[in-house]
């Protein structure tokens, strides 16, 4: 190679170092400050909510953490008041518009307008979709899609006033690739999704920032919570192991910091886990293929039967089959995350 080339590639190098590093200053300098602000966590009472209020009472953020069991909020709110945190725990069912316009309105009283508002409450039932029902269906949009229209609606007005906001909608990996037997929920994952998109290209010029989080697998611990449709124990085994697995799924912590970097640059989206990363990737260039994939894979899971159209928790799913070494990891997370 002659030595004008090398002088090149020489420049070449050194130009996109320094693009980098000239990137990585400026996304430091202009990164959101918690400190201070106050932040609204729905479903904030346990995993990921809860995990997400730890990482951001260390930074100073002042708390408010909405959910519908009275007791799991006043564990969390103990918990965190005790390490230091200003924190404030409502009840509410996000699902009803009223009772989240009297939340937004309590909160302003209390602490002031919402600086962060995170839409993080969710459900998720397993099974066949022969099992599903309109109810489960209904279920899932209410909570993904008009819980955070909900919300969003109600902070709007201040945040527009003030002309700054952030926003931050989790969603999922199934909110960009439809998974086999959680069909109501990737269903009404991807309307949360086009929900959020669209809201960042209209809010904008408010400034207000719309993030939207598309992780794979969380172990959070969550996983007693689900609802299971059909052969329960075998979709329950096989949902727990995977969530359980560090080859499918992320720690909550890490996660929780992943998605709460993204909001603090002002990042459009972010996915986590690499199975979620390499999954989007390939459904991007081929979405049928994708399809054909999961089409394949959909025939070694459980079939319809058990006990049907039925709903069971997962902690009332629990066999031999899901009580195993491997499944360990999510039982501790359980435990950490106050979802026992």
């Amino acid at each position: 190679m002659k030595a004008s080339e090398n002088k090149k590639l020489w420049w070449l190098a050194a130009g996109a170092g320094a693009l980098l590093a000239a990137r990585a200053v400026y996304r430091k300098v202009s990164a959101y400050d918690f400190n201070g602000k106050v932040v609204l966590i729905t479903g904030g009472s346990r995993g990921l909510g809860l995990v997400m209020a730890r990482q951001l009472a260390k930074e100073g953020a002042r708390l408010v953490l909405c959910a519908r069991d009275a007791r799991e909020l006043e564990n969390a709110r103990m918990e965190l008041a005790g390490n230091g945190a200003d924190v404030l725990v409502i009840k509410c069912d996000v699902t009803d518009q009223q009772q989240v316009s009297n939340m937004i309105a309590n909160v302003q009283n209390e602490f002031g307008p919402i600086d962060v508002l995170i839409n993080n409450a969710g459900v998720i039932q397993a099974g066949p979709v022969a099992e599903m029902t309109v109810e489960d269906f209904d279920e899932a949009i209410k909570i993904h899609y008009w819980a955070p229209i909900y919300t969003i609606l109600a902070v709007l007005p201040t945040m527009k006033l003030r002309n700054e906001g952030r926003i931050l909608n989790i969603a999922s990996i199934g909110g960009k690739i439809s998974v086999p037997h959680l069909v109501p929920y990737s269903a009404s994952k991807f309307a949360m999704v086009g929900l959020s998109e669209g809201l960042r290209a209209e809010l904008s010029k408010y400034n207000i920032c719309v993030t939207t989080a598309t992780p794979g697998l969380i172990r959070t611990g969550s996983t007693g919570h689900a609802i299971v449709k059909g052969q329960n124990e075998k979709e329950y085994a096989l949902f727990k192991h995977m969530d359980s697995s560090p080859l499918t799924s992320n720690s909550a912590e890490e996660t929780a910091a992943s998605i709460l970097n993204a909001l603090r640059h002002g990042d459009a989206e972010v996915t986590t886990t690499f199975p979620a990363i390499f999954g989007e990737f390939v459904h991007g260039i081929s979405p049928g293929f994708m399809t054909s994939v999961f089409s394949l894979v959909n025939k070694f899971l459980p079939g319809e039967g058990g006990i049907g159209k039925n709903r069971a928790t997962g902690a009332e799913s629990e066999s031999e089959l899901s009580r195993t070494w491997a499944t360990e990891r999510s039982d501790k997370a359980a435990s950490k995350n106050n979802e026992l």
